[in-house]
């Protein structure tokens, strides 16, 4: 299987929101299969129906499509595919590798019980595993797996190693239910050949699964996957990642305002390592990464290690790429959608924003001045830079930036000149600035925000801010 195409699959259950656990499963698939020019494959695992909604498939979709994962080809419904996943277990039937087994459920439970009081295997082993066809009677019945008794079932795993388990602590599998649909642990195997999956990339709470699973590749004949079976993330206190750790879905890190290249990056961490690589690119990301990379141990999810690494990202973010996500992020949260005004503004500052921003709320505070609307309404710490004396000095000021010539240079030297005069430093200029030019106490700085308003609206709001008498 080395020199097929690589395909790759993510094949969530639709029953709630997508886990950041596994959107990090999925970002694993998507990196392997990008980076060596194979497919991955998304599957909708939704053959629970009580639990399965559209609603889940649907926030699993935005979820993928937020963190930029795209996938090859049409989403695959693991339900629709009942019939094909019966076929096969008529087929493994047909060649004596499975068997119908009439035990009812109480049969089941006293075999267990007898199997407790003299201290067996409680592992339910079938009176109809070698029955004459002849005898079946004509009632319900479930299709088992014959599972071989004795012997070992080897798993080479990419990631844990070699792991051995005794056949004999694996039991004959149910293949068909007695209403005759497939379980979930048979449609999985003929959906992963179906698709022509070369590796099996998944969280090793599956790791029991693969080795029963094993047992209807062999018995059909199937050339088996690659597996690597993945740890889980746990949180900051090496516990299982639960709610009580905080956000727990990807479309929460999206409404908190985390840009996905940043969650993409570390996520890619989050268990897998590249040297003492921490941050990196998509591109990087997919030239590296490799199973002989992912740990065996459980990753633990570190939201100040998170906001690091978006910060970077939105600092070497394109601007109009940028300006999209945060457009997206603002629909996401439900605010208004951005004016053709203050989308100009935005693209004109985001030289001076992208800075320092560890997420896009902070890079919109940051933005405030240029998308507010005017007159300007200072906050409670900015007011307090706008007293009687602040005023007056805001007044005294704007004459000398009228004849300026409104560049950089230009500006520092007036305003550098001007505290001169008053006989302080800039610095003390500096908050009667920001409150009159922003409202707001904390800022861009105050040239950058002064080049992005232009010559017009800047003056204009200082003049306004001097002429507002206290109170």
């Amino acid at each position: 299987m080395s020199d097929a195409q690589v395909v790759t699959r993510f094949a969530p259950s639709p029953t709630g929101f997508l886990h950041i656990g596994g959107a990090r499963t999925a970002l694993f698939n998507w990196l392997y299969a990008r980076g060596r020019g194979g497919k991955f494959l998304l599957r909708i695992e939704d053959t629970d129906r009580a639990r399965s909604t559209p609603e889940a498939t649907e926030a699993i979709l935005r979820g993928l499509d937020w963190l930029g994962l795209d996938h090859d080809g049409e989403v695959v419904s693991q339900f629709e595919r009942a019939p094909r996943h019966a076929e096969v277990a008529h087929q493994l039937l047909a060649k004596g590798a499975a068997y119908k087994c009439f035990s009812t459920q109480e049969e089941i439970e006293a075999f267990r019980e007898a199997a407790r009081a003299e201290g067996r295997s409680t592992l339910f082993q079938s009176p109809w595993r070698d029955a004459d066809p002849a005898t079946h009677p004509d009632a319900p019945h479930v299709v088992r797996l014959k599972t071989p008794q004795d012997g070992e079932t080897v798993i080479e795993d990419q990631v844990q190693g070699r792991v051995t388990i005794r056949n004999d602590q694996l039991d004959d599998m149910v293949l068909l239910r007695s209403d005759g649909t497939p379980v979930y642990m048979l449609a999985v195997v003929v959906d992963d050949f179906d698709m022509g999956v070369t590796h099996v990339i998944r969280g090793d709470d599956h790791l029991n699964n693969a080795a029963r699973q094993m047992g209807i590749y062999a018995a059909m004949g199937w050339p088996l996957p690659i597996y690597a079976h993945i740890p889980l993330i746990h949180g900051p206190d090496g516990k299982k990642l639960s709610k009580r750790h905080g956000a727990l879905g990807a479309d929460e890190y999206q409404k908190m305002g985390y840009p996905a290249a940043g969650m993409r990056n570390y996520l890619a961490r989050l268990g897998w390592s590249h040297g003492d690589d921490e941050f990196f690119t998509d591109a990087q990301a997919q030239e590296w990464f490799g199973l002989d990379g992912i740990g065996k141990s459980p990753a633990r999810f570190d939201l100040k290690k998170l906001e690091y690494l978006c910060g970077q990202h939105i600092a070497i973010s394109d601007d109009a790429a940028l300006l999209q996500e945060i457009e997206a992020f603002l629909a996401a949260i439900g605010e208004s959608a951005l004016t053709a005004t203050q989308r100009d503004g935005l693209l004109r500052a985001m030289y001076c924003l992208k800075d320092r921003a560890k997420t896009l709320p902070e890079l919109l505070e940051k933005a405030h001045f240029v998308l507010t609307d005017t007159p300007i309404q200072p906050d409670e710490k900015a007011s307090k830079n706008l007293d009687t004396v602040s005023r007056g000095i805001l007044a005294s000021l704007t004459p000398h930036l009228q004849d300026a010539s409104w560049s950089r240079d230009e500006l520092e030297a007036v305003l550098n000149r001007f505290a001169e005069d008053q006989g302080t430093k800039f610095g003390k200029l500096a908050g009667p600035l920001r409150a009159a030019l922003a409202g707001r106490a904390v800022t861009p700085s105050v040239f950058d925000m002064m080049l992005v308003l232009g010559r017009d609206e800047s003056l204009s709001r200082l003049a306004r801010a001097a002429a507002e008498q206290e109170g």
